[in-house]
């Protein structure tokens, strides 16, 4: 649908060729008007316009009629004003001048129309002359035509590439993405498009009125269109924008080819923004008197560049998927759907076919890169428990990529209605269907489906994961880790709060208080249980080697989970608080307790110091060393 014109040579008439043709040219040399004819001006107009009346009352043409003077002297003043164009001046210096010469021309045109049906026309000498004048004219009008063209008020500086703000940085699997994407403001300093004065509009609007009256309406569209169509190509120049092939975007390495994405965004949003309507604005100033050759120029030129845009998307869409690229994807969907809106009033139902067929090519490749996250979850098997219980890589990576993916949440509702999974699997699907305590609205979205499977899927990996810890109490840590990360998100996230909902929320609440309980049953029972005053007595009095043996087992126990907790971790400030706090709500008093009942029945000196290692307040401080992620020796706390 491009044009391939040289605004040099499209449309133009070569005058050089004319004035040498073998005709002769006998108004070439043309004095300066006498000022009796200049006077008589007004008079020599109304006698033409009667006599061109006249000639379109004829009915019976059968011969050609007799000219008049004042056709004479009409073709005498614009030979003149076409020789003065010539050598001295422009158009727009002279108004009264060029309101003679524009009023002669569409006089002249109307004269050839209307003797041109009368028979033997062409030997007619004075018709002849008529038709070298307005041929002559129209030579004049194609010059200035191209000269108006050229010279637009707009300084431009074809080095300057404006800036090309994205929207989202790329999705990495190696990358702790826990912040909230933001869109960045525009930098872009968008210029008076097209720049042209209003003195120059209006001389192009009556050089278009006239070449086309007078018959030249494919002459002029050429000259418009090769000349705003090399425009364009300068502005997109100086954009940055570069007509990359399927092939080259087949070959380039996602960071390159994402600054593509990125320039062809911003330079799509300018031209639906600003360069379109500001072209179609001028097409309808030139030719304000053909609205319907104004819009066609106008949707030609647009649609030329449109499936040149249509051409990226489409290769965009054809690249290898991988997660990573969903969101670019996604932001070439959105432009896709902003450009359909935008030439929604045009008479382009082509055009309007060959944007959603694009948008369906994108909106299918996004939806395909979004359901590979349950594969990347399902081949999630690795053997090698995460140190010391902490959140899992695979966590991290699913709960930012969703959140990421549901600040789109209505492009990708949109998407997944439109051009739904392929290869969904029915029975995954009803499943979700079936669970209504996850589900609080009878009806959902093929979206909110597909995160639910996502986060099915998650639990599953991770409960398979937990019991690769031999240890239950850690396995137990592992748990609240994740547990308490997923959560997180989602309260850090209206848009997946809004798909999961409240009943699910407090489910995972649930099974996190269910973990804590757990864990303190697992690790802290033992050591409750030593504390424990039944079996000390016999008929009131305090057994020492049970005694002395309870004191110990607690040493060793406590000990023993120092060390290996401490090195355990906690990624959330808030759950290590909440579990060492209750930790000592519980340990604490029983010891406290239990060595204030039995301490006095151990022999001062040696032998206390020998079983009772710590006070209260050493356990309280040893407490706080859990959960820290290192290992601290007893050694070391002590001093």
């Amino acid at each position: 649908m491009e044009k391939s014109l040289d605004p040099e040579t499209s449309g133009s008439f070569n005058r050089k060729k004319d004035d040498e043709s073998s005709t002769p040219r006998p108004d070439a040399h043309a004095e300066e008007l006498s000022p009796e004819l200049r006077s008589s001006f007004a008079q020599i107009m109304e006698d033409v316009d009667r006599f061109v009346e006249t000639l379109s009352s004829v009915t019976e043409k059968s011969s050609f009629p007799e000219i008049p003077d004042c056709v004479k002297s009409l073709l005498k003043i614009i030979e003149s004003l076409i020789s003065k164009y010539d050598a001295l001046t422009r158009f727009g210096q002279n108004q009264e001048e060029d309101a003679s010469f524009f009023g002669s021309m569409n006089r002249v045109s109307k004269l050839v129309n209307n003797l041109g049906e009368f028979p033997s026309g062409s030997s007619n000498s004075s018709f002849n002359r008529a038709s070298s004048v307005l041929h002559r004219a129209v030579c004049l009008l194609d010059d200035e035509f191209h000269v108006l063209l050229e010279n637009s008020k707009r300084s431009s500086n074809p080095d300057h590439k404006s800036p090309m703000p994205s929207k989202q940085s790329s999705f990495n699997h190696n990358q702790e993405l826990d912040q909230s994407v933001a869109s960045q403001p525009e930098t872009v300093t968008e210029d008076e498009f097209p720049s042209f004065t209003k003195e120059s509009i209006a001389n192009m609007n009556r050089i278009t009125k006239s070449m086309i009256f007078a018959g030249y309406e494919l002459e002029c569209c050429l000259i418009y269109s090769a000349f705003r169509g090399k425009a364009f190509e300068n502005e997109l120049d100086k954009l940055g924008y570069e007509n990359i092939s399927t092939d080259d975007v087949q070959k380039m390495q996602w960071e390159p080819l994402e600054k593509e994405i990125a320039s062809w965004i911003n330079i799509v949003k300018r031209c639906l923004t600003n360069l379109f309507p500001g072209e179609r604005k001028l097409c309808h100033s030139i030719f304000s008197d053909y609205p319907s050759i104004a819009e066609r120029l106008f949707v030609d030129l647009a649609t030329a560049l449109i499936m040149r845009f249509l051409n990226f998307a489409d290769a965009i869409a054809l690249t290898k998927r991988s997660a990573e690229k969903l969101f670019k994807i996604l932001d070439v969907y959105e432009t896709l759907r902003d450009m359909l809106a935008t030439i929604n009033d045009l008479p382009v139902e082509d055009l309007e076919a060959e944007i959603t067929i694009a948008q369906r090519r994108v909106g299918e490749s996004a939806v395909s890169i979004f359901c590979e996250l349950e594969n990347s979850i399902r081949s999630d098997n690795g053997k090698t428990p995460v140190a010391g219980g902490a959140v899992h890589p695979l966590t991290r990576y699913t709960m930012n990529y969703l959140k990421y993916a549901c600040e789109y949440k209505d492009t990708l509702e949109q998407v997944f209605q439109l051009h739904p999974r392929k290869n969904i699997s029915y029975s995954n699907q009803l499943k979700v269907q079936e669970e209504p305590k996850t589900m609080e609205h009878s009806e959902s979205s093929e979206f909110s489906i597909q995160v639910r499977m996502v986060m099915d899927l998650l639990d599953a990996n991770l409960a398979m994961k937990s019991n690769l810890y031999k240890d239950p109490s850690l396995r137990y840590i592992f748990l609240m880790n994740n547990g308490r990360y997923i959560v997180q998100k989602l309260k850090g996230s209206a848009e997946i709060y809004e798909i999961l909902g409240e009943a699910w929320y407090r489910k995972r609440s649930s099974e996190l208080r269910r973990y804590h309980k757990n864990y303190q049953r697992e690790t802290w029972s033992k050591v409750l249980q030593v504390l424990n005053h039944e079996g000390l007595q016999v008929n009131g009095k305090v057994l020492k080697p049970i005694l002395k043996e309870r004191f110990k087992s607690f040493n060793s126990l406590f000990d023993e989970i120092h060390k290996t907790q401490s090195a355990w971790i906690l990624s959330d400030e808030q759950l290590q608080s909440e579990l060492r706090v209750s930790i000592s709500s519980v340990v604490i008093p029983a010891y406290r307790s239990f060595l204030g009942r039995f301490k006095q029945f151990l022999a001062p000196g040696r032998q206390t110091e020998k079983y009772v290692k710590y006070q209260p307040e050493d356990i309280e401080g040893l407490i706080e060393d859990l959960f820290d992620g290192n290992r601290v020796s007893m050694a070391k706390r002590k001093n």
